[in-house]
């Protein structure tokens, strides 16, 4: 038996050109004699449709597009749709042969956190039947899943297990499962837990591609019944591969580092963006230190060098090492390059605020200035050449607030904003490796500074902190958790003080994309006006 993995890219509310695509991959698979052709959740409107969903004329469309590839169909096809039923709406998929939908699938288990919101759209499916196809004139009996219905191990009902006792022989799972580091490897880990109690062969559909800050990876896995794998899809790539049940080869797991993950799926993140929000070039302010660097990098592997444009922006305080390495970044990735002055704006600026600022002494607001005149120059190119500015800043500065609001925060996508500073640091050396020297060693060495004052450097310990803002962040340490494991008091009440309070900065940035298992974002919902303050409330 001949399984068609078709791990495709949609595009959210393209439902033609989604059609366009799944009847292409469809026509190859048949071509390569596939006697079943799998494709990912929702193929035919994108995921996450959110509130498209709530659309009537969405709904009707991709119910057309579903009955025009079913009266297409030969070779039994499965793939994902809204089916609607009443008022009701159901992430489903349907298997379509002889020119007809044959059967449906609902999802039964709907994801409600993080990036997740399925309650808020869909009904939970109740109907756990087995569903029986022709292959090579005998009847195949299939127990279909959609996404979540793999992780049965969080909830009550086991979905797998009880496809098995109804008497399945294949589970078909159709998924469109975000990335985020380590993910791939946690499926695998998944089906084979259930295929050493089961001894049941898994086939898993992923989708590929980005969509707004979320980055699916593909990585589609097919095992057999003793939880070897016999196939595997590529990663943050579109991919079709026929795999065949009768083979006796396995193959081993192809895990990428941790670097080699983020590196291809910021990449895939920032491409899809440009195609899928019709732009074509990004411009990047470039002022030598590590973080501009390494987002003209990745533009730059994501769009070509001749789709990138970065601008210096140098004010009195900024080092001559500083502009060089910026210009030597530039040539090497072969990207236009443009310098502006900003000392002549930032003396008129302060000149005409002078009287209006009543004799205070200088302080953080002039450093501003200097960031809001970059912010204005940038935007003004951007919108000027219809470049998209790509923002710079990173997670750890994110969390601390460590950024200017309509100054270097401005931008339309925000690339680095899930990696904290000690990861920057680690893709930039991976950088290195993959590009001998394209980042200057300089940048990579030199003290982190916004250099908007004299001798100014950054004033945090980037090796203690960003451990600490994901300790928050991500892992959801309380105060009193983190006091209790050893770090300093100050220190803890400090950075999380300072997290809760820049939640109004990090609502107004764009979005970033998203390669944790916690990002700022669609993600995680904070309020703004926010009076808790953790362990001092429980003291």
């Amino acid at each position: 038996m001949k399984i068609a993995v078709c791990q495709i890219n949609s595009i959210v509310g393209d439902c033609e050109s989604n059609f366009q695509k799944i009847v292409r991959y469809y026509n190859k698979s048949k071509n390569l004699n596939a006697d079943i052709v799998v494709f990912p959740e929702l193929s035919i409107v994108g995921y996450p449709p959110q509130d498209l969903l709530l659309e009537k004329d969405f709904i009707s469309t991709n119910l057309l597009k579903i009955n025009k590839i079913a009266s297409l169909s030969t070779v039994p096809l499965i793939l994902g749709f809204v089916r609607q039923e009443g008022s009701d709406l159901f992430n489903s998929s349907a298997v379509c042969f002889d020119g007809k939908i044959q059967f449906t699938y609902d999802k039964m288990l709907l994801p409600n956190y993080d990036v997740f919101d399925e309650k808020r759209y869909f009904k939970s499916g109740t109907q756990n039947n087995i569903i029986e196809i022709p292959v090579k004139n005998k009847i195949l009996k299939i127990g279909l899943q959609i996404c979540e219905d793999l992780w049965d191990n969080n909830y009550s009902y086991k979905v797998t297990r009880e496809q098995k006792k109804q008497g399945a022989e294949l589970i078909i799972n159709i998924s469109s499962s975000p990335f985020s580091v380590g993910r791939t490897a946690e499926r695998l880990s998944t089906i084979r837990e259930k295929n050493k109690e089961l001894k049941i062969p898994f086939v898993y559909c992923n989708m590929v591609g980005g969509q707004d800050e979320l980055i699916f990876d593909g990585s589609s896995l097919v095992l057999n019944k003793n939880g070897e794998l016999i196939s595997q899809g590529k990663s943050f790539e579109e991919d079709l591969f026929i795999s065949d049940f009768k083979t006796k080869n396995k193959i081993e797991f192809k895990k990428l580092s941790k670097n080699e993950e983020i590196y291809d799926a910021l990449c895939l993140g920032v491409k899809d963006y440009f195609l899928k929000t019709d732009h074509l070039e990004a411009l990047i302010g470039l002022s030598g230190g590590i973080d501009s660097a390494l987002v003209a990098c990745l533009a730059v592997e994501a769009l070509g060098p001749s789709k990138v444009h970065t601008v210096a922006l140098p004010s009195k305080y900024s080092s001559d090492h500083s502009r060089n390495d910026a210009h030597s970044l530039a040539e090497k990735l072969k990207i236009d390059h443009r310098i502006i002055e900003i000392q002549n704006n930032v003396n008129e600026l302060e000149k005409t605020l002078k009287p209006h600022f009543l004799n205070y002494d200088v302080d953080i607001t002039e450093e501003n200035i200097q960031a809001r005149i970059r912010g204005n120059l940038l935007m003004a190119l951007s919108n000027k050449f219809n470049w998209m500015l790509l923002s710079t800043g990173n997670k750890t500065e994110l969390a601390l607030g460590y950024c200017t609001l309509y100054g270097d925060m401005s931008g339309g996508l925000s690339v680095i904003s899930d990696l904290n500073k000690i990861e920057v640091y680690s893709l930039a050396n991976f950088i290195n490796k993959k590009y001998p020297g394209r980042i200057p060693e300089n940048t990579i060495l030199k003290p982190p500074s916004a250099e908007l004052a004299p001798n100014q450097v950054d004033p945090f310990n980037y090796d203690i902190v960003s451990p600490l803002v994901d300790a928050i962040i991500e892992d959801r340490k309380s105060q009193a958790d983190l006091i209790n494991s050893g770090i300093e008091k100050s220190l803890v009440v400090s950075i999380y003080n300072r997290i809760r309070n820049m939640e109004y900065k990090r609502r107004q940035s764009s979005i970033g994309l998203r390669v944790s298992k916690k990002a700022f974002g669609m993600g995680r919902r904070k309020p703004i006006v926010n009076h808790y303050k953790g362990y001092l409330d429980e003291e």
